[in-house]
Formats: structure tokens, C-alpha cells, sequence
């Protein structure tokens, strides 16, 4: 090896042995735990630690509770993904039509949830969907509405935290959306306005295509970012009522740090693992044949 490729690995190895350290060798030693029964007991002692294979993953499979968590996660992925890229799609056309004023003011605004702390804001969600005190109960009875239990009625919990989750996270993908839209040449609807086009038609047969690619690629990284609900109904429901708001990756906390069973939590986490990849290369193929 000369000393051009010395001088490479060098400048590599630091951050190669960052990746390998913290995760890399942490997702083996997950794998690794989910053929175990690791637990409490095997916490005090590594004797009691034993090989189960896929035992984990077969009892996961044959729970109630997985299959409640699962299904909520994907009611949460297939309800928010589209309102969040709808809401950043839309705040994006808005923000960079002729028309908008204070656009600097409005995108630091739209744009501020993104950088704020979930928790803090979840928090303060969760007082405002409070049943007596809460102010979007106090704005419905001023028309004469009934208070809703927002976060107490298994029936509005789970969109309630889906209408906050989009209005987190709606502001990062309003930004790609918006750099997308800037970069379509204006000669396309300069031509179009020639040929009579109305500004749904120039949306519809422009605008659109043009942000085929960016939609794609906003859709795949939302999709698996929402996979991954955990933070909310930890802060604001603690997976209730009823379980309505339980999560896969809620019940992997449960396992993992409430009931000290890590091999199980670690085989949640590979199943969510192998859902995730499922469903973006599902959304990936999409694209290509789109494409």
C-alpha cells in the first residue's frame, strides 16, 4: 500500500470506526439478542442466557398485541404520509405563488415545528386537546359543539396524533418541495399561458410531472420516518385508551425497558426492520416504473 492510499485510509478510519461502533455493531448484537431469551435474569448472570432461534419472533407472531400495534402503525403511516406530503405540497405552492407576501416570515414560521422538540411540543398538543380545559374543545363550543375526548376516545386518539405529527413534520418536506418547484423552468408555463392552458390544467400537466421524482423520493424517506412512531403517543397517550395508540415501536420500549425483555424487543425491531424495507422498495420499484 503507498502512501497516497495510507493517507486516504487515514482521513476514513476515524469516521469508519464511528459507523462500526455505533451501528454497525449494534445492529449484530441486536440480531444476536433476538435468537435469545435475554432478559432481567440474564442481566445478573450470562448463565441464565439462552439460544431460542426464531422462538422470539414466533411468539411475537402469535400475539394479540403485535398485530394491534402493527395495525396501528400502518393506520398512522397510510393517514399521515399523504396529509403531511399534501399539507407540504401545498403550503409550498402557496409560499412561492406571485401572489404571497412575507414569504421569509411565513417559511421561518411553516418551517419552525421541524426544529422545535417533540416533546415540548407534544406537551403542549396534549393541553390543547384537553377535554375541559383544552382550547380546541373551547373553540368548538362557541359554535355550539360538544366537546370531543381527543386523546381519551380510542376513536379520535390515533388522528389526533396523526394531525400532529403531520403539522411536526410537514415543514422539512415544504422545503424540497419548494427548492423542486423553483427549479421548473418558467418557459414551460409561459408556453402553456400562450396555449390557453388555465392554472389547473398547468398544474396538472406541468407542475405535477416535473415533481414526480421529488414527490417519489419525499414519499420513500416520510414513509419510513413514520414507521417509526414512537415519541408521540408515548408523550401524549401512553399508547392508550385501549391500545388505540400502541405502536410497534412503542411495544418494543415495552418489552425492552419495561418488562426486561430484550430478546423479544430486539426481534420487534428486526420485524420493523424488515417491514420498512418491504415498503420502500415497494415505493422504489413505483418510482422506476413511473419513471
Amino acid at each position: 500500500m503507498n502512501r497516497q492510499n495510507l493517507s486516504g485510509l487515514g482521513f476514513v478510519l476515524p469516521a469508519l470506526t464511528v459507523i462500526v461502533l455505533f451501528f454497525v455493531l449494534p445492529v449484530f448484537i441486536g440480531l444476536a439478542l433476538s435468537l435469545t431469551d435475554f432478559d432481567l435474569y440474564a442481566l445478573v448472570s450470562l448463565q441464565n442466557l439462552r439460544f431460542v432461534a426464531f422462538a422470539n419472533y414466533w411468539e411475537l407472531l402469535q400475539q394479540p398485541l403485535f398485530w394491534k400495534a402493527l395495525g396501528n402503525t400502518v393506520y398512522f403511516v397510510a393517514v399521515g404520509v399523504p396529509l403531511s406530503i399534501a399539507l407540504s405540497l401545498g403550503m409550498a405552492l402557496l409560499l412561492q405563488s406571485p401572489l404571497a407576501r412575507f414569504k421569509p416570515l411565513f417559511r421561518t414560521a411553516l418551517f419552525a415545528p421541524v426544529v422545535t422538540t417533540l416533546v415540548a411540543v407534544a406537551v403542549i398538543w396534549r393541553y390543547l386537546f384537553h377535554t375541559r380545559y383544552g382550547l380546541v374543545n373551547e373553540a368548538l363550543q362557541t359554535f355550539g359543539l360538544n366537546p370531543v375526548d381527543w386523546l381519551g376516545d380510542p376513536h379520535w386518539s390515533m388522528p389526533t396524533i396523526i394531525l400532529f405529527a403531520a403539522w411536526k413534520n410537514f415543514g422539512g418536506n415544504m422545503i424540497i418541495f419548494m427548492a423542486a418547484l423553483q427549479a421548473i423552468p418558467a418557459d414551460l408555463y409561459e408556453a402553456a399561458e400562450l396555449d390557453g392552458a388555465r392554472s389547473w390544467m398547468k398544474f396538472r400537466h406541468i407542475t405535477l410531472p416535473s415533481l414526480a421524482p421529488t414527490s417519489f423520493m419525499v414519499a420513500i424517506l416520510t414513509t419510513a420516518g413514520y414507521f417509526q412512531l414512537f415519541a408521540e403517543p408515548y408523550v401524549m397517550t401512553q399508547g392508550g385508551p385501549l391500545q388505540s395508540t400502541v405502536s410497534v415501536l412503542y411495544l418494543m420500549y415495552d418489552q425492552g425497558f419495561k418488562w426486561w425483555n430484550l430478546g423479544q424487543a430486539s426481534a420487534v425491531a428486526f420485524l420493523l426492520f424488515g417491514l420498512i424495507v418491504v415498503v420502500t422498495r415497494g415505493l422504489m420499484r413505483m418510482a422506476r416504473t413511473a419513471s
